[in-house]
């Protein structure tokens, strides 16, 4: 028996994930994903771009080998996740005739290269180039015009593409750590295949991942991707506000943040208070939660509210009848859906991996695991389609003896 296995790896400003699941061999569950096991380790060196490599490679080996111990097995590659303001994405049009006189798979590739031929500048790299639409002489709305009697064949393709360097030192710091990238994938379509349904994304759906340093926008509607932009404001920006708020140190006000933070001021009692350090070591201080609470909403409207001008700028208000969808670690602050709520006058949930997991789900339950446990969904989408992309690795006692090799030596 072999085992078909799948890493995700989120390398993130201030946490690494890494995600380890098995593919299913039963036909009647093959769309589902075993999670074998799961990593995390602090981040260092990273802040949106690598800014150390050997900092940020002792972190993806750290995360990768607890999920490695975790799940008994030693995997050689992963997919990694990547995001940062250099991200750009846009929408591209090709054209093409239809060779014979029904379109095949042949005018699709040629309409597809005619649409991803831009002049990309030297310095950046092409991510993704995601199909919107197909129009077949002058009927649109198609999404696979394989078949379909026509002279004309176009298509309009998302593409997304990042900075060439931020994109080669992240390879460079997983590859120094001893696994290969097997595909760099936009950090926001990756949690948006862990959290989205496929009836949100056709309704109209708009993921907003809230990480420490960014803030992920991946708005759907009639099933495509629409627009992606991340934001350079996250967790850690609520965490430099309390810092200068409550004059403590940043270890301290994040353990307050995580401990005391509330998103919706509204559901504080006024009369609760915690404790704090003081300005001298032993000394404590009591702190009224509300203003915690103050200072965290404060922030979290703010991010929020460019959240809401960018879908508002792009014109997809008005199409997203499923509303919005929180993730991410920072989302997890208890009010942070009753904020957007009333932020966005539209419904709001917070989204969490679980549909089709099987395994250890529980461990990736949680928003700040939606990108690593998304990578390894796609990577399973991945090997699906091509057969190619994933581990494999004898299971059982072989799988067993690896990691003790490669612990050792």
């Amino acid at each position: 028996m072999r085992s078909i296995l799948v890493t995700g790896l989120d390398i993130g400003t201030t946490k690494t994930c890494a995600v380890i699941a098995e593919l299913s061999a039963d036909p009647r569950e093959r769309n589902d994903l075993k999670i074998l096991g799961v990593g995390q380790a602090p981040t260092s060196g990273m802040r949106q771009v690598v800014t150390h490599i050997e900092e940020t490679t002792e972190s993806v080996s750290a995360a990768l080998k607890e999920a490695e111990l975790m799940a008994g097995v030693v995997v050689d590659r992963a997919y990694v996740g990547i995001a940062g303001d250099h991200i750009h994405g846009c929408v591209s049009p090709g054209m093409v005739a239809v060779t014979d006189e029904e379109v095949t798979l042949g005018d699709l590739e040629r309409v597809h290269k005619v649409a991803r031929t831009i002049a990309l500048p030297p310095d950046r790299e092409m991510l993704h180039a995601i199909p919107q639409e197909y129009i077949v002489d002058h009927q649109g709305g198609i999404k696979d015009p394989i078949g379909m009697a026509g002279v004309r064949l176009e298509a309009e393709l998302y593409l997304v593409t990042c900075d060439a360097a931020a994109a080669e030192n992240v390879r460079k710091a997983v590859q120094r750590a001893g696994y290969r990238v097997q595909e760099l994938v936009l950090e926001p379509l990756a949690a948006a295949r862990a959290v989205l349904t496929e009836d949100e994304k056709e309704v109209g759906v708009a993921m907003v991942e809230m990480g420490a340093g960014t803030t992920k926008i991946a708005a759907y509607y009639e099933g495509e991707i629409r627009h992606v932009v991340i934001l350079p404001m996250g967790g850690s920006t609520v965490t430099s506000d309390l810092v200068k708020g409550l004059s403590v140190p940043f270890a301290e006000a994040r353990r307050a943040k995580e401990q005391y933070g509330v998103a919706f001021a509204q559901l504080v009692d006024p009369q609760e208070t915690v404790e704090l350090p003081g300005p001298s070591p032993g000394q404590k201080r009591h702190v009224a939660r509300e203003l915690i609470a103050h200072i965290v909403e404060q922030r979290l409207d703010e991010t929020l509210c460019l959240v809401h001008r960018e879908i508002e700028e792009q014109g997809l208000v008005d199409r997203l009848g499923a509303g919005i969808v929180l993730t991410g670690g920072a989302s997890s602050l208890h009010g942070a859906v009753e904020l957007a709520q009333q932020i966005f006058a539209a419904p709001v949930r917070a989204g969490v991996p679980g549909e089709g997991l099987t395994g250890l789900a529980d461990s990736v339950g949680r928003p700040k695991f939606a990108t690593a446990a998304g990578l390894a969904m796609h990577g399973a989408d991945r090997y699906r389609e091509t057969g190619q992309g994933a581990t494999t690795v004898a299971s059982g006692l072989y799988s067993k003896l690896g990691s003790w090799l490669k612990e050792f030596f």
